[in-house]
């Protein structure tokens, strides 16, 4: 990767602040906040696999395995994007840009991580759940970040794949197989993931500009971009509802009402940016992670009340 003049400089003047102690740097790396969310999608996908609540020791063998997994992920993916984070304002505080880990430190910290989340989830749970775990790292590091990020504006549709991969390994760990209704929960975050993730672009566009990343954002209008997000997150809700076969009431109703909330702030959005109104994108950014998480918890709830199904 080439850097950028001013990543360049960075590497002579690290950024200015109180740097944090080697833990808290080394933790930083796995991007904490992204795992969080992962492992909510992780534990009603094991709910909804057993039809109620799985065995305690499983979940916490997967949360722990798929954690480490997740953690691998991000932590290469600051190493192979250390030069663009150094441009970035949201991104400026980053462990390797303040030099606060060394660089060939982290990769071997992420590949780690990575062998030893396999090993869990293998022993733990079975080898197809730590397949499917280490499949999504090399997703998300070799196609993601290596290929697909630098070179097209569907970066964060195709590579977001990586992110719906804690569903599926969760069903897995649950069933030791991969069952339909693991696809659908895939395709309710792989269709979220471009309308949550282009709304946080929207407003951090010009960094992604200045670092050479085409996001869509950077290389559409906005008018573009907000129709596109609006059609995705028709999309999610309309997937959301392919589960009513295997869930309740409980699940539908709280589909149906969740669903049509965010569709309305998507709308919205679109509507204040094809009417020329100031956007404030960041407003469906933070719903649509309370939506996942709060759609994902139903699922859970749904499984455990033990309710008929639907279908």
């Amino acid at each position: 990767m080439t850097a950028t003049h001013e990543s360049a400089a960075a590497e002579v003047a690290p950024p200015a602040g109180r740097k944090r102690g080697v833990v808290a740097a080394y933790f930083a790396l796995t991007k904490p906040r992204v795992i969080e969310l992962l492992l909510v999608t992780t534990i009603p996908a094991m709910f909804l696999a057993q039809r109620g609540v799985p065995s305690p020791w499983l979940v916490i063998v997967t949360l722990v395995g798929g954690a480490m997994s997740a953690g691998s992920a991000n932590a290469l993916n600051c190493v192979a994007d250390s030069d663009i984070d150094a441009v970035m304002h949201r991104t400026k505080k980053r462990p390797l840009v303040r030099y606060e880990v060394p660089r060939r430190n982290a990769l071997i910290f992420g590949i780690v991580l990575g062998v030893v989340s396999f090993a869990v989830l293998w022993l733990g749970a079975n080898l197809l759940a730590a397949v499917l775990a280490t499949s999504a790292i090399l997703f998300y590091v070799f196609v993601y970040t290596l290929v697909l990020k630098r070179r097209t504006s569907q970066n964060i549709v195709w590579g977001g794949a990586a992110g719906c991969m804690p569903v599926v390994v969760g069903w897995a760990a649950v069933t030791g197989k991969v069952e339909w209704p693991a696809l659908v929960m895939f395709g309710v975050v792989f269709l979220w993931t471009p309308p949550h993730f282009w709304s946080l672009a929207m407003k951090y566009k010009d960094d992604y500009a200045r670092a050479g990343v085409p996001m869509l954002p950077v290389v559409a209008t906005t008018r573009q971009v907000s129709a596109r997000i609006l059609a995705y997150s028709w999309a999610t809700v309309g997937c959301t509802l392919l589960l009513v076969p295997v869930t309740s009431w409980v699940y539908v109703a709280f589909a149906v009402l969740a669903g049509a909330a965010f569709l309305i702030v998507a709308q919205r959005l679109h509507s204040a940016v094809r009417n020329g109104r100031a956007v404030n994108p960041m407003k469906l950014f933070h719903l649509s992670n309370s939506y996942l998480a709060l759609l994902f918890v139903a699922i859970a709830i749904d499984a455990a009340v033990g309710l008929p199904v639907l279908g």
